[in-house]
């Protein structure tokens, strides 16, 4: 109104500085109730807009206190609405903290304050209740959602909640179910499906479920190609225990469709090698492996494929081996695979080296058994007993406890492969369930003797009969290595050897027994 005001003055005066710049003020008369005035049109200009300034205050007035009683009542409501708006968020804030005492005082304040009784009030008054432990009021707090359809969502996730805190798990599914038909981007919905058909190891269900998300955009590509990839690995699996030929032939399928689509995924790629290998297609098993090991290598990618082919030399295994060595060449499973090869192959020469390679790597007990073998494959056995000794108490690798004491990879239950899906759908990453439960493994160590053995010029001389004295490891015991090492005095019959004579006098025998053997 004030800047109203100004405007109208300063256009008043602008007219009547016109006015007085033309030279001519003009002339106005007002006639009214018999009564004439005379004066000049700028005044009059002047007059005319103190009294429209005037009478609009005199309107505005008028107005304002006609409005009074709307107004107080406006502010009444927003007054009350600040404090709904304020208790509302202490409630949240207290189920939040779990006092859910002080959540259900809050709610029942904001209803109070709330006459609408707006959605959320009815969502603080139903977490509110659950808080507090009353699962009866909860739960007719989130059924009576259910009856508005914006709020149907909320509801049916309160309920799978409470369902599910009662152990009533097809309860729980039920609204899922409800849920995820009601809306296309519930992602909670989708997961809580999904994760009850891994439980109960329904793997094409759940991959049907993970087409449907994957239409609806609640899971991503990326995640969607690892969860077919699991699933087929894991439905391969199950096919291939039953031992069905039919179910073999389907579990073939199922682990080669895996290893296409993540070939990263070592147990799909495993399990189709050993499929394909036992079905006589070493060519195709042989190119899976070497993708995934392009891909990701694993421990148990280079035992499937060394065992592929055993109709062949050892240099002819070590051969491949360097085709597959290749394929990722700077991983460390390739280094190690690198010492292996080595061995397999007889290079005395390279092995040094590609032990000197891994030089780098925290000693494992997968490390330390490697080291241990090819250290006496060098001719170093003090090194190797040395290298043993370390690995028993080495860290263990988690990869190399996806073999079992038998050299079976991957062999795990339904639970181990329900979370491996679940995790590796997720995240991307390789669980280690046996590793977890610390159970045995397939062990690195070799079995060497504890003590210490003489040199190969001393073997070979045994070899010949011939009486060579070792060098003792301590001087002082000179005499005792000597009467170990000496050969056994000749036998006093030809058909029974001598017994050896304790230093103690012994009893004499009575005639005619025989020695109690």
């Amino acid at each position: 109104m004030i800047r109203g005001a100004i405007v109208i003055l300063f256009v008043l005066a602008v007219v009547a500085g016109a006015i007085a710049l033309a030279g001519d003020p003009g002339h106005a008369t007002l006639l009214w109730l018999g009564r004439r005035v005379d004066t000049s049109g700028s005044a009059a200009a002047v007059i005319i807009g103190v009294l429209s300034l005037l009478a609009v205050a005199f309107w505005r007035v008028v107005w304002w206190i006609a409005e009074a009683p709307r107004r107080s009542a406006r502010a009444r409501a927003e007054t009350r609405k600040r404090q709904a708006q304020e208790v509302l968020t202490r409630g949240f804030l207290a189920i939040a903290a779990g006092e859910g005492t002080e959540a259900r005082r809050c709610a029942g304040k904001a209803a109070e304050l709330n006459e609408e009784n707006s959605a959320l009030v009815r969502v603080l008054t139903a977490q509110a209740a659950e808080a507090a432990g009353d699962i009866p009021a909860a739960q007719a707090a989130y059924t009576a959602m259910l009856g508005f359809p914006e709020m149907r969502l909320v509801g049916h996730r309160g309920l799978m909640g409470l369902a599910a805190s009662q152990g009533d798990r097809e309860g729980a599914l039920k609204h899922a179910q409800d849920a995820y038909d009601l809306a296309k981007t519930a992602r909670w919905a989708w997961r809580t499906l999904f994760e009850a058909k891994l439980q109960a190891g329904e793997w094409a269900e759940a991959l049907e479920l993970v087409e449907g998300g994957l239409k609806r955009k609640i899971v991503t590509p990326i995640a969607a190609e690892r969860a077919r990839a699991a699933l087929l690995a894991a439905s391969a699996a199950a096919l291939e225990a039953t031992g069905d030929p039919k179910a073999r032939d389907q579990a073939t399928d199922a682990a080669v469709k895996a290893a296409k689509l993540s070939p990263a995924f070592a147990p799909g790629s495993v399990i189709a090698a050993r499929l394909l290998t036992a079905a006589g297609k070493e060519g195709r098993a042989e190119d899976i492996i070497e993708a995934a090991w392009t891909a990701a290598p694993h421990p148990a990618l280079w035992l499937a494929f060394r065992d592929l082919r055993m109709r062949e030399t050892p240099r002819e295994r070590a051969a491949r081996l360097e085709g597959l060595i290749a394929r990722n060449p700077e991983h460390r499973e390739s280094r190690i695979l690198r010492v292996e090869q080595r061995m397999l192959g007889g290079a005395d020469d390279g092995l040094q080296a590609a032990v000197q390679a891994l030089s780098d790597e925290a000693p494992t007990q997968r490390l330390c058994g490697l080291f241990a073998r090819a250290a006496w494959a060098l001719g170093r056995p003090d090194e190797a007993r040395a290298w043993v000794a370390r690995g028993v108490g080495a860290a263990l690798e988690p990869d190399w406890s996806d073999l079992d004491p038998e050299g079976r990879a991957f062999n795990y239950g339904q639970d181990d492969w329900t979370r491996l899906v679940s995790t590796w759908t997720e995240t991307g990453e390789l669980l280690h369930p046996r590793l977890e439960r610390r159970e045995r493994m397939l062990t690195d160590l070799p079995e060497l003797p504890s003590r210490y053995e003489t040199a190969p010029p001393f073997v070979s001389a045994a070899a010949e009969h011939v009486f060579v004295a070792p060098v003792p490891d301590d001087p002082g015991d000179f005499d005792d290595v000597l009467a170990e090492a000496a050969p056994p005095p000749p036998a006093a019959h030809p058909r029974r050897p001598a017994r050896r004579r304790s230093s103690a006098p012994s009893k004499p025998k009575p005639k005619g027994k025989s020695p109690r053997r």
